[in-house]
């Protein structure tokens, strides 16, 4: 069975994460462990809360570099909601430097008369790299669950795999680079799509 691990560093959301895995086919390991993480067969981040928070349990459990050499190394890696926006540079959120793996900041969104702030949700994705494994058999604009007040804005854009709209602003909803994806949303709460999506991921996995 293919084996994921999902790094454990004291910011919650890790079962959910784990049960939406689980269902999709793969036995999960909740680990901080290096040698553990080196040796799945794929890697998940998760994240809740805030940025700085995030990143300062990360730096504290000495997870940083691992998180680094595992997408270097070629590991399939999935990032989920603050999970994701950690790889970037930084975030308006707060002053802790990110991972910097993508090049970019993390803002938040603009207020605007017609929307609510954390933008709470369900949302439809508009696909930009359709050939992405996390969005095969999915349908064109699948609607997926989203929790958050920021979003992550690349400097290349080619980096987004979907985006979002709230309001009149374009959020981006997932990245893809090579054995790197990651999304904003929470999968493991999307229902039937979101299932979906993770099964994809663990079919890239096995594929590798």
């Amino acid at each position: 069975m293919t084996a994921i691990a999902v790094i454990d560093y004291d910011i919650g959301n890790l079962h959910s994460a784990c049960k939406g895995l689980e269902q999709a086919g793969a036995k999960t390991i909740i680990t901080s462990d290096p040698k553990e993480i080196a040796a799945a067969d794929g890697v998940v981040l998760p994240g809740v809360g805030a940025f700085d928070h995030c990143m300062q349990k990360l730096r504290e459990h000495k997870l940083e570099e691992i998180v680094k050499v595992a997408i270097a190394s070629g590991q399939p890696f999935l990032g989920i909601c603050v999970g994701m926006q950690i790889l970037f540079e930084g975030s308006e959120e707060g002053k802790e430097a990110g991972l910097g793996i993508i090049s970019g900041r993390v803002q938040r969104f603009k207020l605007e008369p017609q929307i609510t702030i954390p933008h709470m949700g369900w949302n439809q994705l508009q696909i930009t790299q359709t050939q992405c494994p996390l969005w095969q058999k999915l349908p064109e604009n699948p609607w997926m669950y989203f929790v958050h007040s920021y979003y992550a804005v690349p400097t290349d854009p080619s980096v987004i795999a979907a985006y979002t709209i709230h309001g009149t602003q374009k959020a981006t909803a997932a990245i893809a680079i090579k054995n790197l994806m990651a999304v904003q949303f929470h999968p493991e709460k999307s229902s039937e799509h979101g299932i979906k999506m993770l099964s994809n991921f663990v079919d890239f996995v096995r594929q590798q």
